[in-house]
Formats: C-alpha cells, structure tokens, sequence
C-alpha cells in the first residue's frame, strides 16, 4: 500500500492581503504622550540616584523594564511581582553564577541564560532582567550595595507606573500585584 503524503492547502492571497499590517493598532497620542513621560520621569530619576551611588550601568536593563512597564502595562512580565522579583532573582543569579564560572563574557551569558530559567521556575517573567544578570557577572558588581540599589530602583520603576496608570488617560496598572 502506497504511503500518503500530507499537502498543506495554501488559502490564495492579494498582494493587498499580504501588505495589510497586522500590528495593533497605533495608541491614541495622549497615551504614548503620558507614557513616554512617566518612563522618562523614573529614568531620570533612575539615573540620578544611579549617578550619586555610582551604579549607572543599571540603566540598560531597567529602560527595558519601563517599555514594558510603560508601553505593555497589561503584559505578565511588566506586573510588578516580575519587574521586581524577576530583577532581583536575576541579580541573585548573577551572584551565584559568579564566584563559579568567573567574570568572563562566558560566565556572564550562562548567568543571563540561568535567569530566564529561574524567573519561569519561579513565575516571575521579565526578560529585561536577564541582562541584569548579564551586568552583574560582567561588571563584577558588588553585592553591597548593588542589590538594595536595584530592589530600590525596580520600586520607583513601579511606583510611577502605578501613578500613570492612575491618570486615567493609560491602562491602568498593574493588572496584578503578586
């Protein structure tokens, strides 16, 4: 008995059809105008706490933190149970991965690629804070005061999320606290 073979049925499509953008649809301005200013209000602020504490190089992966905060309030990984503990986990895991594997940029992928498995074991998504983890093998942060910095940075993060998200004028956040 011959073998059959499956074949995928292809739906024809107009070129119309296939240019069509299936992004969401653009905000209203008052909504990218509200957001973009809380994020860059906790960036600002992030930095010049930063700045005094010399730990600047915490920018990167907390500016990604509020794109997700600011710009996908509603998402899982921008609810506040992930922007903080999927940071300090993450930091946490740099910790250890550290005095194991060194300060190599090898050491500091596994550290990166380690904490995505712990935030989803501990059901704390946030990808930014992968990089966190990155920074902290790389950079070869200090535990003290690396760690109450990021915890203090990650909750103005989410402070002022939650004050624009009580504008009225943004989705309200957060979805979820815990």
């Amino acid at each position: 008995m011959p073998e059959q073979t499956a074949t995928a049925v292809v739906e024809p499509t107009t070129l119309a059809q296939r240019l069509t953008s299936r992004a969401p649809a653009r905000p209203r301005l008052a909504v990218v105008a509200v957001a973009t200013a809380g994020s860059t209000v906790a960036l600002l602020a992030l930095v010049a706490v930063g700045t005094l504490l010399d730990q600047v190089w915490l920018i990167p992966p907390l500016a990604a933190s509020a794109a997700l905060v600011f710009g996908a309030p509603a998402l899982p990984l921008a609810q506040p149970r992930s922007v903080v503990g999927g940071q300090l986990l993450s930091a946490l895991t740099g910790f250890a991965v550290a005095p194991l594997a060194g300060h190599s940029a090898w050491a500091a992928a596994l550290a990166g690629g380690l904490a995505l498995g712990v935030m989803a074991l501990c059901r704390t998504p946030h990808s930014p804070a992968a990089a966190t983890a990155v920074i902290v093998v790389a950079a070869k942060a200090p535990l003290l005061p690396f760690l109450p910095v990021l915890a203090a940075a990650t909750l103005v993060l989410v402070a002022v999320g939650v004050l624009v998200g009580r504008t009225g004028v943004t989705p309200r956040y957060p979805v979820y606290w815990w």
